[in-house]
């Protein structure tokens, strides 16, 4: 999840938050920081991705989202305590650039050596290139043009829905699979964010 932007995808409002919110409210009255918490997220990412690794596909789905779940506790905390701040979104934001590369990473070492499917390394790479684009393409479309997806097609398959979908196929023994889901969607979702982009500046301009 992008901290503190006002983002929430749909894991997000209708799984992720019922239980952030009550981990959050055990750590408000201690010391805990929030980017102590969005390491911890990106810890716990770094785990998932070594329990891929290890070979244990299910340790390694149910880690991920765990990872996206903490990953919302540091926005609820931040804004709990006033301690929004530009630093604590971009740090947020770097983190979870890492920890979806590591996430991948895993998946692809896990799917290479246990599907011996063909093509799990480029797949992996698209997977990863598209996770790393769909958050790309956002900030930049708002930084740069002003536009925001916040809704629609454009809004899709945001952190919180990605790390969803690793934990299904992995629960289920598909990694190869959610990383075949993953390079397409991802992907789609950028090139219609680029023609959605072009249609809103040429709107404006006429």
């Amino acid at each position: 999840m992008e901290r503190k932007t006002g983002y929430d995808g749909l894991v997000s409002r209708h799984l992720n938050r019922k239980i952030s919110r009550p981990i959050t409210r055990l750590l408000a009255p201690t010391g805990i920081t929030p980017n102590q918490v969005t390491f911890i997220s990106f810890f716990i990412a770094l785990l998932a991705s070594v329990a891929f690794a290890l070979g244990s596909n299910v340790m390694g789905g149910l880690l991920a989202q765990f990872s996206s779940i903490v990953d919302g506790v540091d926005g609820e905390i931040a804004r709990l305590k006033g301690l929004a701040s530009p630093f604590g979104a971009f740090y947020d934001a770097v983190l979870d650039r890492y920890a979806d590369a590591a996430i991948i990473l895993g998946m692809t070492l896990w799917a290479a050596r246990f599907e011996n499917r063909p093509g799990t390394w480029p797949l992996g790479l698209l997977a990863l290139l598209g996770s790393l684009m769909i958050s790309y393409s956002r900030a930049r479309s708002e930084a740069s043009t002003g536009v925001r997806f916040d809704r629609g097609l454009a809004s899709l398959f945001g952190r919180d829905i990605r790390l969803f979908v690793v934990m299904l196929g992995s629960l289920v023994g598909q990694v190869y699979w959610t990383l075949a889901l993953l390079a397409v969607l991802t992907n789609a979702v950028v090139v219609y964010r680029v023609l959605f982009v072009r249609q809103q500046i040429c709107a404006e301009e006429n």
